[in-house]
């Protein structure tokens, strides 16, 4: 969980799963961008059913979040001292990378 900050330069993860956490960045952005490059990376380590049962996953976790959001939605403490990675937001990693 702490390297998912970092997931594209992490060896701890395989090139499928980079291939994974960039879609799941691309589907969860407003507007959602959803690069070729990327789906034609996808294609190719997945089969069409991976790519649907994927991309319906990511949907349904992005609508919950929002839903949970809109009406205040908190976490019930099930979860208390876990760590709970939050998506790197692309200005706040510009901002990042600007001040280092």
């Amino acid at each position: 969980m702490a390297a998912l900050p970092d997931y594209k330069n992490s060896a701890l993860f395989s090139e499928a799963e980079k291939f994974v956490l960039e879609y799941a960045d691309a589907m969860t952005q407003t507007p959602v961008e959803m690069p070729d490059a990327l789906f034609r990376k996808l294609r190719e380590k997945f089969t069409d059913a991976q790519l649907v049962e994927l991309t319906a996953t990511l949907a349904w976790e992005n609508y919950r979040a929002r839903f949970d959001h809109a009406f205040g939605v908190e976490a019930e403490g099930f979860t208390q001292g876990s760590y709970c990675a939050m998506p790197v937001r692309a200005a706040a990693a510009k901002a990042q990378t600007q001040h280092d």
